[in-house]
């Protein structure tokens, strides 16, 4: 299992394109990357079925919290075929997980700067947003991790942008959960 350090931050269109511009320009452009996004927002657990639509391939994530608790992922991923999403969705519910699931369309292009992957993105929940990450071996230190995060908002910072602090990404979350949770609710009872 990797350990991913990864910080958010929302922004508006113009700071969204301005950044684009920066990181095409300074960083590495690693390129498109939608992606369609079943989420399973468990308790203590992140579970994530990836259609991955600009590269034709998918993928099941399990990250060992969810957001809003710390930038120290723990992540277990693999692949599966792009065919067999729709399969490990269903699975998924069947398990008793549908009531979780939350499905997210992700307009997402790569960079890497400075030695952050960064996702700068739009989707329907979060607006316009980047995600700062750097992967790190399961058996890195705490200071290993102090120092990856140090790094993020050093380059977020340098980059314009402001990373989420954890309180905003939990309060956020929480926002979008219960939001989803209404909507639903909602869908259930028109049903009946």
């Amino acid at each position: 299992m990797a350990v991913e350090i990864e910080m958010r931050a929302r922004f508006d269109k113009d700071t969204h394109d301005a950044l684009v511009e920066r990181l095409v320009r300074d960083g590495e452009d690693l390129g498109q990357d939608n992606k369609l996004i079943h989420f399973f927002v468990l308790p203590d657990q992140l579970l994530k079925v990836t259609d991955n639509q600009s590269a034709g391939t998918a993928k099941i994530t399990l990250k060992d919290s969810k957001i809003g608790r710390g930038a120290a992922f723990g992540e277990t991923e693999f692949p599966i075929a792009q065919a067999d999403v729709a399969a490990a969705v269903q699975l998924f519910g069947a398990l008793g997980f549908e009531d979780t699931r939350h499905e997210a369309f992700n307009f997402r292009r790569n960079f890497r700067f400075r030695g952050v992957e960064i996702a700068v993105k739009w989707s329907e929940a979060w607006g316009y947003h980047a995600e700062f990450e750097r992967l790190l071996d399961d058996g890195a230190s705490d200071t290993d991790r102090d120092e990856a995060a140090a790094e993020i908002i050093d380059v977020a910072a340098e980059l314009g942008v402001t990373v989420m602090t954890e309180q905003e990404l939990a309060d956020f979350t929480a926002a979008f959960e219960t939001k989803e949770a209404a909507r639903k609710a909602a869908q259930s009872a028109e049903i009946r």
